[in-house]
C-alpha cells in the first residue's frame, strides 16, 4: 500500500511530545511529509494527520484541542505525553477526553501515550508542600512519580510508538 501524504503537527511545553514527534518523522517517508513543526493553529495541508500534546489538567493542552476542533474529514493519529503516568488506564482516559474535541467526520487512525519528564519546579512544590502538617497524603507519591518521569521518554516508549505506526 502506498502511503499518503502526512503532517506532523505538535505541541510541546518541555520537548517531551517533540521528542515523539521526532520518532514518528523518522520512521515515515520524508517525501510525504507536507509540514512538520509546532501548532501554529493552521490547518495542516495534508489528509493524514499525526497530532501531539502534552496533557494539561487530564486533557490535550488548548492550543491542540482547539486544532482539532477546527478538522474535519482528516485521518487523525493521536499521541502525546502525561507528567503523570504510567498506568495505561490513565492514558485512555486522557485519549478519550482528548477524543471528545474532534469532530465526528474525522477517523482516529491510531493512539499513543506515555509518560513524560516534568519541569524541576513541580518535584519542588511538593517537597515544600511536606512541610505543611496539614499536607495531602498522596505526596510521596507524586514525588515518587516524578522521579519515575524523569528517564521519559525514553527508547523503549519510542520504539513502542514506531511500532504502532509501522502496523
Amino acid at each position: 500500500m502506498e502511503q499518503e501524504n502526512y503532517s506532523i503537527v505538535f505541541s510541546s511545553s518541555t520537548g517531551n511530545t517533540k521528542k515523539l514527534a521526532d520518532a514518528v518523522y523518522e520512521i515515515l517517508p520524508k517525501d510525504k511529509c507536507d509540514y512538520f513543526g509546532e501548532n501554529d493553529s493552521k490547518i495542516p495541508p495534508s489528509d493524514l494527520l499525526y497530532i501531539g500534546f502534552w496533557t494539561d489538567k487530564g486533557s490535550a493542552d488548548t492550543k491542540t484541542l482547539e486544532l482539532l476542533a477546527k478538522l474535519k474529514n482528516k485521518k487523525i493519529f493521536l499521541f502525546g505525553t502525561a507528567g503523570f503516568g504510567g498506568s495505561d488506564v490513565y492514558f485512555e482516559k486522557i485519549l478519550g477526553q482528548v477524543k471528545q474535541s474532534i469532530d465526528s467526520s474525522n477517523a482516529v487512525i491510531g493512539e499513543y501515550m506515555c509518560q513524560g519528564k516534568t519541569p524541576q519546579s513541580v518535584r519542588e512544590r511538593y517537597v515544600k508542600m511536606k512541610e505543611n502538617p496539614e499536607h495531602p497524603a498522596n505526596l510521596d507519591m507524586l514525588i515518587a512519580n516524578f522521579d519515575c518521569a524523569l528517564s521519559h521518554p525514553d527508547m523503549d516508549d519510542l520504539e513502542k510508538l514506531k511500532k504502532i505506526i509501522k502496523k
